[in-house]
């Protein structure tokens, strides 16, 4: 198939972070794009400003004529719809060239020299970096976040070099034509999917076959590629790290090289890991060390990873898209270094009702750490309810003491009750929409 006959894209699932990046990179190029989403969000918004028509009813009637055509039409979806959606039968039945996003994301970028992050964790923050990296040299990045340099997650340059996230949910990843990439990491999740960890691993070790120029690879992860690491030996190694007013700065060497006094703004050593992996991915391209060393210092973030939405003396609240005890982790260690005496609560919505079930130890001892916990009910997305898993079941296994279910409407209450000054929301349900409804209400209440 050749997008170029394509003149109209409609999506079944427009508001997701990935498939709202599709639509704005359609759209900026002169295609007629369209579509559906469940419910209205910031994205939908942001969408229908630049003139993108959305509807939020399943109802064939309010598809636009235009994209009726089926010889002209690509129909777009995301896994999340589920079978029985009207409109996605309506084009399965009716002989529309229907294809999933990863499969779309695949056709832009199969003639473009690809760049493809993947990882259980970092994708985004790791992809956001490098697309910051590239983005003087032209690259067009869909991310899985809002970047805060540009506040989009689509990066818009030419059409001769890419950057993806190589997501591994699915195996969406295995749509890829990737020349250069890295794995972050490889932890498991999405049982769901995979039945089994060992299943996970042997589809990283496709996507890794499927690499046509350099593999970059944590060290550890049992892939063959260039490695890199913090302060151990590696093809890429982070060195002499010095914590300077809210900054890293630290060493790097190279296969080749080697340049000092590195400037990096997001807290941890995983980001730190993030931003090793995006320069050595930067340098085995080409590009300057000097060049990326500029870019990693003017990097300011990603949205929903580790986001301040407050940050004062009297409260902080920090915003977090962690939803796998690894990534709950990573954000305690994160608040520990920083904010090494203070206290700090933790609101946390679980994801998934099997995922809470596979990892329901190891969900209980990340947020055992926190000071204080409170626990929202499991956002369900694509599942229904399991039987016996639920987020009270879930806070039996937390060991820490200062723990409670709180409920959506009761959350700004629960926090002004309790006397952390460090909170920290964290998940990848929709307690992402009720963080600036709780951050203006904790404003109103300090300056009241």
């Amino acid at each position: 198939m050749n997008l170029k006959d394509i003149h109209t894209i409609y999506f079944i699932g427009i508001g997701g972070i990935g498939m709202s990046a599709l639509a704005r990179y359609f759209f900026t190029i002169g295609k007629y794009v369209a579509g559906y989403d469940k419910t209205r969000n910031r994205i939908t918004t942001d969408l229908e400003k630049l003139g993108i028509q959305i509807h939020f009813n399943d109802s064939l009637g309010l598809i636009p004529e235009n994209f009726k055509h089926k010889n002209t039409t690509l129909v777009v979806y995301t896994p999340a719809v589920s079978s029985d959606h009207s409109e996605l039968k309506f084009f399965t039945n009716n002989g529309f060239l229907v294809m999933k996003r990863a499969e779309v994301l695949g056709l832009i970028t199969k003639d473009t020299f690809c760049f493809a992050v993947a990882g259980t964790h970092g994708k985004t923050t790791t992809s956001a970096v490098l697309g910051h990296i590239m983005q003087p040299y032209n690259a067009t990045s869909f991310l899985g976040g809002i970047s805060e340099n540009y506040g989009s997650n689509l990066i818009l340059g030419a059409d001769e070099v890419s950057v993806v996230e190589a997501d591994e949910f699915d195996q969406s990843f295995l749509q890829l034509s990737p020349n250069i990439a890295c794995i972050t990491s490889m932890d498991a999740d999405h049982l769901d999917i995979y039945g089994e960890h060992a299943s996970l691993i042997n589809s990283f070790q496709e996507f890794a076959n499927k690499v046509s120029d350099v593999l970059i690879v944590a060290k550890g992860i049992k892939i063959k590629g260039l490695s890199y690491a913090i302060n151990e030996e590696a093809d890429y190694k982070i060195s002499n790290i010095v914590r300077n007013t809210g900054q890293y700065v630290f060493d790097v060497t190279t296969p080749t090289n080697h340049i000092n006094d590195v400037v990096f703004s997001l807290p941890g050593n995983h980001n730190m890991m993030n931003a090793l992996a995006a320069l050595a991915m930067a340098d085995s391209y080409g590009v300057p060390l000097e060049s990326i060393k500029k870019s990693l210092q003017t990097f300011t973030g990603v949205e929903r990873r580790f986001s301040y939405k407050i940050k004062s003396d009297a409260l902080t609240l920090i915003d977090d898209y962690a939803h796998h005890p690894t990534e709950i982790t990573a954000v305690y260690d994160s608040i520990k270094e920083l904010y090494p005496v203070q206290k700090n609560v933790v609101i946390f919505q679980p994801h998934l009702f099997s995922r809470t079930r596979d990892f329901a130890e190891d969900f209980a001892a990340a947020l055992s750490k926190f000071d204080e916990i409170l626990l929202l009910d499991i956002y369900p997305a694509r599942e229904l309810p399991i039987e016996g898993v639920s987020s009270l079941w879930l806070l039996e296994k937390i060991l820490n003491k200062n723990k409670k279910i709180t409920q959506k409407k009761n959350l700004v209450k629960d926090i002004k009750n309790s006397d952390a000054i460090i909170v920290a929301m964290l998940g990848a349900g929709d307690i992402g929409m009720m963080v600036e409804g709780v951050k203006n209400e904790l404003i109103l209440e300090q300056k009241s």
